[in-house]
């Protein structure tokens, strides 16, 4: 397939899921999309022992779209900035000390935690793999997807002070994510022994303080832009521009993409930046038009993921080895978050049992699947991705579902605690 029908069939079954879901479901969109995509993806298997073209017609779609570009290169971008354009700069700077021990300390921490627990869970299971592929499994599980995250949080009633820590762990821990990642994946594929860490630690400040500069100067140099004119079409440009500029240099730099996308979109964000730069008419369009791309690529996204179960192995013990590894991924982040929540919980003022509600409401999402479809066939690719899809789908649905829910009861709870 041709890339405009491939977009072409993408939107069309985006925007065909997602007005069954408004229409009867009533979802929030990252949730109701993902389902009627599972569901439609079921159906196809079904009607594909009926009928084999339709189930070859959806595995050929889905072989032809390649999710780890498609996602870490392009859409991660546009998504990242849309997401953090609107993130509350003052809170987030109020806020930023445990947001970066969670994006950073929590990360590393987490991973290992999972690492450790799947590499003796698969050994009772009998599938045991070598311990590198486990800490690549736990890099690629601990990031939280800010992409799920900010659209099931409007919706969730979670505290704004609360809501900030996890929208700016998830923004930030997903570029820090990726550079573990990264840096383990080479480690896998060179050998322990080939490879010192001081050059991983390098590799690592280079990717993250990189990125950071990078996305200070994209920020800087669109507001320099931007407060010498006064038009909406072209300003809307500038911010575009910026992203794709930004994500074409990040590549040829070796920088963290995601990270300057991040910073650039707090910058451009910021009330100071907008009061200086942007007219009322420049500030609707600019908004309005991030919030539709936004919208866009969340739809398409989601849609994606939900097509992807045509093309997972789900034997018996890859579905029990997922079902065993949601526990461990929920405790190992509990466990993780602990240490920051716990220095800076009196000072900033924590809501009662936020550790409880960050690690319920960290959902991962479609850059877990993406590093994960990026393993090499030398690797237990299968294994790991089918771990790693049962996991997202639990954390979107069950998870994204059922996280206000538990918000209201904790802070019901609370009120009737602070009565008596």
């Amino acid at each position: 397939m041709d890339l405009f029908t491939i977009l072409t069939i993408l939107i069309v079954l985006s925007a065909i899921f997602g007005y069954i879901n408004v229409r009867f479901l009533k979802l929030p969109v990252t949730i109701g999309l993902m389902i009627i995509s599972i569901v439609f993806s079921f159906l196809v298997l079904l009607a594909g022992q009926i009928s084999p073209g339709l189930l070859e017609w959806e595995r050929m779609l889905v072989s032809s779209i390649d999710f780890p570009s498609v996602l870490l290169e392009g859409m991660l971008s546009f998504l990242l900035f849309a997401g953090s354009l609107h993130v509350d700069f003052a809170e987030l700077r109020a806020q930023r000390w445990p947001i970066i021990l969670f994006a950073t300390l929590g990360v590393i921490t987490s991973t290992f935690l999972i690492a450790g627990a799947t590499y003796f869970m698969l050994i009772i299971v009998g599938m045991p793999i070598e311990f590198i592929y486990c800490l690549l499994f736990g890099a690629l599980i601990s990031p939280t997807d800010p992409i799920a995250v900010l659209g099931i949080l409007k919706k969730a009633g979670v505290p704004k002070k609360l809501e900030t820590k996890i929208v700016g762990e998830s923004l930030f821990n997903d570029g820090i994510g990726v550079v573990v990642f990264l840096t383990i994946f080479q480690l896998a594929q060179a050998g322990l022994g080939t490879i010192e860490f001081s050059e991983v630690g390098l590799l690592f400040l280079e990717e993250v303080g990189g990125g950071i500069l990078l996305g200070l100067g994209l920020g800087y140099g669109a507001y320099q832009l931007m407060k010498r004119i006064d038009d909406y079409e072209v300003e809307v440009m500038i911010t575009l521009a910026a992203v794709m500029g930004g994500t074409v240099a990040a590549s040829y730099l070796h920088v963290s993409a995601p990270l300057a996308m991040v910073v650039a979109g707090l910058l451009v964000g910021n009330e100071r930046f907008r009061t200086s730069t942007m007219s009322d008419i420049t500030e609707t369009y600019v908004d309005k038009f991030w919030e539709l791309m936004d919208l866009l690529f969340n739809a398409v996204l989601f849609v994606l993921i939900g097509l992807e179960i045509v093309v997972m192995n789900f034997e018996g013990n890859y579905v029990l080895a997922g079902i065993l590894a949601i526990p461990i991924v929920l405790l190992s982040r509990y466990v993780a978050l602990a240490p920051p929540v716990a220095l800076f919980s009196k000072r900033l003022g924590f809501v009662p049992k936020t550790n409880l509600i960050m690690t319920w409401g960290g959902l991962r999402g479609g850059i877990s699947i993406a590093l994960a479809l990026s393993l090499t066939s030398d690797m237990p690719r299968d294994l790991i991705l089918t771990i790693t899809y049962i996991i997202v789908v639990f954390s979107i649905i069950v998870q994204g579902l059922t996280v206000g829910n538990l918000v209201t009861r904790l802070q019901e709870q609370e009120a009737g605690f602070r009565k008596s």
